[in-house]
């Protein structure tokens, strides 16, 4: 799925089920110690997706640790992400030579929770999911919105190492797969790149799922 909505270059490994009995990758034990047994499932099939993917840049199997936001360490000059939900889990790296970052997101295409949609939404997104719901019943736009914002965040934090909030972010969607969004605080990066103003995505609606993608391209070199 994932991989449909990713330029090449990056490498995408999904599951769409757990191996019964997998074990916890040696290193990896302490970050699910209190998990339950779902959450652990989870982890770590979506763990073993990144190896696999990391394999495929060359990297040696070893334990993929957590930053101080949960955000998965990558090895030096690769940058990743990682996403789960009921029935499905991915990964996605790329060399960091090519990509600056990466998002992905994933959630059941059903209803959010009763009073989500006013806490992730800022003005003129209701309007505009009341407009897609109207016209495309089939798919949760305000699920989708929640994916693609998810997305957007995974991508804005290694950039900036600041935290971006639901009602941080603008986001037009555009029913034909795409999203862009408008970021509504200084986006100032700590890696020397051009300053956050805008991400876009892609998305896609397939087998009960919602989809979410965004990859930041490395600024081409300034030549004199």
């Amino acid at each position: 799925m994932i991989e449909q909505l990713l330029p090449g270059g990056v490498v995408v490994v999904e599951a769409f089920e757990d191996l019964p009995g997998e074990m916890v990758f040696p290193g990896e034990e302490d970050l699910v110690a209190n998990a339950v047994e779902g959450r652990r499932r989870e982890f770590v099939t979506a763990r073993r997706c990144a190896r696999e993917a990391l394999a495929e840049l060359g990297h040696a199997p070893a334990a993929i640790r957590s930053g101080p936001k949960r955000e998965p360490q990558w090895p030096a000059g690769v940058v990743g992400s990682i996403t789960h939900t009921a029935g499905f889990r991915a990964a996605a790296v790329a060399p960091r030579s090519i990509f600056a970052s990466l998002g992905i997101d994933s959630e059941q295409n059903g209803p959010l929770p009763n009073g989500i949609e006013e806490s992730i939404t800022v003005a003129g997104e209701p309007e505009m999911l009341a407009a897609l719901d109207s016209a495309f019943p089939e798919t949760q736009w305000s699920r989708l919105l929640f994916s693609a914002k998810e997305s957007i965040y995974k991508a804005w934090y290694p950039l900036t190492s600041r935290w971006l909030g639901f009602e941080d972010a603008r986001l037009t969607i555009d029913p034909a797969g795409t999203f862009a969004a408008q970021l509504l605080i200084d986006g100032a990066r700590t890696d020397g790149g051009p300053p956050l103003t805008e991400l876009r995505g892609r998305f896609l609606v397939a087998q009960g799922l919602i989809a979410t993608a965004v990859a930041v391209p490395r600024p081409a070199p300034v030549r004199f």
